[in-house]
């Protein structure tokens, strides 16, 4: 398993941008995929969003399609989560994830990450 921490969230007028970041600690960073999820108050943790090892594939819920855009640097064993356009809908506490890259590209479940970081905060006003 991997060591996660997030950083980067915070408060935000809508239409406004934010930019989350997710570091690793442990050795096989660059074999892990990596995704980002979200829970806002009373709801299920939903994800949000999910990048391959090396970097070349990447998912998006339909929400955030064209918004967001999830990127990784392996060298510096950081994933990130570029929030633009953001909406008061996007409040919600984010939490990045990492699982082997074996999973089926079609298994979006939180259940299937192992690791996960303590959460940032991303709140946005109207």
């Amino acid at each position: 398993q991997v060591q996660l921490v997030e950083s980067g969230g915070g408060l935000v007028q809508a239409g406004g941008s934010l930019r989350l970041s997710c570091a690793a600690f442990g050795r096989t960073f660059n074999t892990y995929t990596m995704a980002w999820f979200r829970q806002a108050p009373g709801k299920e943790r939903e994800f949000v969003a999910r990048i391959s090892w090396s970097g070349g594939t990447t998912y998006y819920t339909d929400s955030v399609k064209g918004r967001f855009t999830v990127s990784r640097d392996n060298a510096k064993n950081t994933v990130y989560l570029q929030m633009n356009s953001l909406k008061r809908e996007d409040t919600a506490v984010y939490y990045c994830a990492a699982r082997e890259a074996y999973y089926s590209h079609t298994d979006f479940s939180p259940d299937s990450f192992h690791s996960w970081g303590q959460g940032t905060q991303v709140t946005v006003s109207s």
